[in-house]
């Protein structure tokens, strides 16, 4: 028989221009719900770092990457990208924050699970919309590694819909640097937008990670790029 759970405790709880956001701690797990919707947990995180390694090593040529990462979430993906020497730069984008404030704001408690990341040289916290700045930055880089959903097909909101699409494809590319690589995190496969990477890039790799719930599908990386 399962040992029950532990009943969540609300640690903070805020409203946003993107809806609400909540952070719960289960027994010594935390969770970030948004709109009522589960997020991410700091219960396993191979996933979110595997986003972060197997973008590095599909740039094995590319010396001192500029990699940004599209959501701070717990900081598994941050913790990653630190612990490694290869990135020269890493740029992290967070929307909410109410995040970035868990992250840096004393207690901080989810500040241990980014490693070595909010201390690192090499790391900029930017607060903004993932959409928003791809519209706008003039920056291009080697490694876009994007987890802000639970993927292409369960965003948190409506309007991350439109970055899987085709149109939000040209906006991804657009900001990639020549030879680089889009990274994708996802809870389950995503047949269609598997489908559409295979339309506009070169190379499309799908990896799969086992989860330790019980929800029957593995978490998945996308990764997909121009290298010949």
């Amino acid at each position: 028989m399962l040992a029950p759970q532990p009943q969540p405790e609300v640690l903070d709880r805020r409203d946003g221009p993107y809806g609400e956001v909540v952070l719960r701690r289960r027994g010594e797990r935390y969770e970030i719900i948004a709109n009522g919707c589960f997020l991410m947990d700091t219960s396993d995180g191979r996933s979110e770092r595997l986003l972060i390694s197997a973008a590095l090593d599909a740039l094995a040529r590319e010396h001192q990457p500029h990699v940004l990462i599209g959501g701070l979430g717990v900081g598994f993906s941050l913790a990653e990208a630190s612990a490694d020497p290869r990135p020269g730069r890493i740029t992290v984008l967070e929307r909410e924050q109410a995040v970035l404030d868990w992250h840096t704001v004393a207690p901080a408690p989810l500040a241990r699970f980014a490693g070595s990341g909010h201390a690192d040289p090499r790391v900029r916290l930017v607060r903004d919309d993932l959409l928003n700045h791809l519209r706008t930055t003039a920056d291009r880089y080697h490694a876009l590694c994007l987890d802000i959903d639970n993927g292409p097909d369960w965003t948190v909101t409506d309007a991350n819909g439109g970055l899987y699409g085709f149109a939000g494809l040209t906006v991804l590319e657009r900001v990639l640097a020549p030879g680089g690589v889009l990274a994708v995190w996802s809870a389950a496969p995503a047949p269609d937008f598997e489908e559409r990477l295979h339309a506009r890039f070169s190379q499309v790799e799908r990896l799969e990670v086992a989860v330790k719930v019980e929800r029957g599908e593995p978490d998945v990386v996308y990764l997909a790029s121009h290298h010949s």
